[in-house]
């Protein structure tokens, strides 16, 4: 059994965790920065970066302590070293560059995203290749077909907003507060979601890929009207995102045999009208659904350790000249798309 020390600093949580190889989570310490980041409505990378060379170290020393274990009784180092916000990943790499050299432990060079793909197989053991994967957070959306660890094919992303992105910004956009997905949730609960007239960019199209800043550019339109409530909005809005995850999820699952699940993973995966419709679609198909515990949806160290232990048990280790990247993509060979697809 191997003992992997986690470290996740890509955007604006400082998080450490130490993760079995037979999932288990020995400790996991966490870090936000919502207060720092409010009065400003999203996060600003030079604060993130700061604040995670303030408490990173005094977090993995926590971790190791709850654990009970020291640096030397660990197996490896699993430290994201992209996509993500330069800055912050750069402050978690070269802390895990530091404690890997330090201990004369292997490096492993986590990619975030591929962290939020593992995750599943984290909190349900009985997940197999190949699945499909629905990977929807902040600054990423996308279909990939997950055929193993380090083998992704991605099947559509975004040619613009990611769906969480575009959360974030109908947050702004409605003084909701930050962060972003959880306030429209919030507000959504309280309105009608057939009250504001709102796009479904893509809906139906024969092209696999998602959009949302048309719909954004909606919601700013819908709000300078005044003729609607701001909770009618925000449920207006979430679910035509709801209408277009699904739309596009359905897509991809007709003709795609052989896979194990329907599952969800990142950020996004957290809000309860895109499970649920998730769910339904997936019964549908006669698949099983599966998505990770609320907390391990959003950013952390125990999604990153785990990854870590994956790659570990391939044998997919890293050098310590390994560079920070602020894009990464899953499936380097898929093809380039229109628009800003270069979030692929």
């Amino acid at each position: 059994m191997a003992l992997i020390l986690g470290i996740e600093s890509s955007c604006d949580e400082t998080a450490a965790a130490l993760v079995t190889s037979d999932r288990v989570i020995r400790a996991h310490r966490l870090a936000g920065q919502e207060a720092a980041h409010r009065p400003y409505g999203g996060v600003v990378p030079e604060i993130a970066a700061r604040a995670h060379v303030e408490i990173l170290v005094p977090l993995v020393e926590a971790a190791l302590a709850d654990a009970g274990v020291t640096l030397a009784q660990i197996d490896a180092v699993a430290a994201t070293a992209g996509p993500g916000l330069i800055g912050g990943v750069m402050v978690g790499l070269v802390t895990g560059k530091a404690l890997a050299h330090a201990a004369g432990k292997p490096l492993i060079a986590v990619n975030h995203l591929e962290g939020h793909a593992l995750s599943p197989r984290l909190s349900d053991p009985d997940l197999e290749f190949p699945y499909l994967l629905l990977l929807v957070s902040g600054g990423h959306c996308q279909l990939l077909l997950v055929e193993g660890v380090n083998a992704y094919r991605r099947l559509a992303t975004t040619i613009d907003d990611a769906a969480g992105e575009a959360f974030d910004k109908t947050a702004k956009i409605l003084g909701l507060g930050f962060p972003g997905g959880p306030a429209v949730e919030r507000a959504a609960l309280l309105g009608d979601a057939k009250a504001v007239p709102l796009p479904r960019p893509l809906l139906g199209s024969s092209e696999p890929h998602f959009s949302f800043a048309g719909l954004k550019s909606a919601v700013v339109r819908a709000q300078d009207s005044g003729k609607y409530r701001v909770e009618d909005i925000a449920a207006s809005f979430q679910q035509a995102v709801v209408d277009c995850l699904i739309d596009r999820t359905r897509r991809q699952l007709v003709g795609l045999d052989g896979v194990s699940a329907l599952v969800v993973a990142g950020g996004v995966a957290a809000n309860q009208a895109v499970r649920g419709s998730l769910v339904t679609l997936a019964t549908a198909h006669g698949l099983r659904f599966v998505a990770p515990p609320l907390w391990l949806c959003t950013d952390n160290a125990a999604m990153i350790g785990w990854a870590g232990a994956e790659r570990f048990a391939a044998g997919l280790t890293d050098p310590l000249d390994v560079a920070a990247r602020p894009r990464w993509p899953l499936d380097p060979l898929a093809e380039t798309v229109r628009g800003a697809g270069v979030k692929a």
